[in-house]
């Protein structure tokens, strides 16, 4: 990754004498973040199918480890096609594109198993440990998570390469746009695929056999992917670099879903919370998405360095990023007037939504740059570590911070 930045022209977007670039970051973030309404259709869903997740015991707990590893995957992949579309490795078009592109496309795929099979262990484990589950429901964890992630694939990774293709070919920065607008997208599809397959889980032999197709054909399809690709160098680093980033996310969304739990047994069965949880989660990752992706980018364009400093020059980035979050949170914190909550309730609601917002961007931007500069330095591509890891902590540092913005207008309720 380093060796193109000396030999890859700068673009005017990414130069660091440009004093528009906090209004122009605003712009294009609050367009991209303005997708996270649509999180609100995933919020949606769930409070609607809160009997589906309350018929078994394991499943609102997976739930936001389900959203997290999808956003991992898909932050990974847009991360990757945000920076080799600037670079030049990968060009604009679904046929006739790079050797870079095509071997990333499987990479996601295999990845996305991997994936699969370290959050199901993972979640058995901790199922088993805090949330009450017996063996038997291990085993329905690992089918339910492989059913749903394989079945979403096939509607994600297209989409993904679409917007990333369509957001550069339009003068917009795919840094800035592709992955809020997919994390959205990806958590309507990723809820959708979870309560399909909670519903057939739930039709008992049927179900299973259904289930167990799905996870069959997802497997044969992600071993003839690694015999075929087994010699190949970028994908094999790439699931290398990945592999220790899933272990990591795999605990981290852990303690989202236990976290989730928590507040489930603070707000009862409220559903406007619930309606805009997705939302909330969606849009501090994305700022750290923006953050980091675009510091991923000047760091191979060379026009930021390898310190924890340079941060001061990353600010424009930063607060056009957030003051788009700040617009969004106005946005969720009006749903429940429409939906006939007093004032007064709206307006607290509100104050919950904004010291959330507080309490978790800061947090969230840090960690998107010093995982991007640290990466950097050690010689990794920061594009395999950024997005994962920053996104699976927003989910889990959000619903923290959620926890607390409750607890405490609870308290001086």
């Amino acid at each position: 990754m380093n060796d193109h930045a000396n030999n890859t022209e700068v673009p005017h977007s990414y130069s660091l004498a440009n004093p528009s670039k906090i209004i122009e970051t605003m712009k294009q973030s609050t367009l991209s973040l303005s997708f996270n309404i649509g999180g609100i259709l995933a919020g949606t869903l769930l409070a609607l199918n809160l009997g589906v997740f309350s018929s078994t015991p394991w499943a609102l707990a997976i739930f936001p480890g389900i959203l997290s590893v999808r956003g991992v995957i898909g932050g990974l992949f847009a991360g990757r096609l945000s920076t080799g579309l600037h670079l030049g490795t990968v060009r604009v078009g679904f046929t006739e594109n790079t050797r870079d592109f095509y071997v990333l496309w499987r990479a996601i795929i295999a990845l996305t198993f991997e994936t699969c099979a370290i959050m199901g262990l993972v979640s058995s484990l901790f199922g088993m440990l805090f949330w009450g589950a017996t063996f038997l429901d291990s085993i329905s964890v690992f089918g339910v998570v492989f059913a749903t992630m394989g079945l979403s694939l096939i509607f994600i990774s297209p989409i993904t390469v679409g917007v990333s293709f369509f957001s550069f070919k339009h003068g917009l920065d795919p840094d800035i746009i592709v992955y809020p607008v997919m994390s959205t997208v990806d958590d309507i599809i990723i809820t959708f695929c979870y309560i399909l397959m909670l519903i057939v889980f739930s039709l008992g032999y049927i179900g299973y056999y259904t289930i167990g197709f799905f996870n069959i054909v997802f497997l044969c399809v992600t071993l003839y992917i690694l015999l075929r690709n087994m010699r190949e160098r970028q994908f094999v680093k790439t699931i290398k670099e990945s592999f220790f980033t899933l272990v990591l996310v795999a605990f981290i969304v852990n303690v989202t879903g236990s976290v989730l739990t928590k507040i489930g047994e603070v707000v009862g069965s409220k559903p406007e919370v619930y309606t805009v949880y997705p939302a909330l989660i969606d849009t501090m990752g994305d700022v750290g998405a923006i953050t980091g992706s675009t510091a991923t980018t000047k760091l191979a364009l060379g026009t930021l360095t390898s310190s924890f400093v340079s941060i001061r020059k990353h600010t424009m980035e930063i607060g056009g990023a957030w003051t788009a979050s700040l617009l969004m949170f106005t946005l969720y914190s009006l749903i429940p007037l429409f939906r006939g909550m007093p004032l007064l309730e709206t307006l607290r609601f509100a104050g919950v939504l904004y010291l959330t917002n507080i309490l978790a961007v800061l947090s969230v931007v840090i960690i998107a740059f010093f995982v991007a500069i640290l990466t950097f330095r050690k010689g990794l591509d920061p594009d395999n570590f950024v997005i994962p890891i920053e996104s699976s902590l927003a989910d889990t540092l959000t619903s923290l911070s959620l926890l607390v913005a409750l607890n405490i207008f609870r308290y001086f309720a």
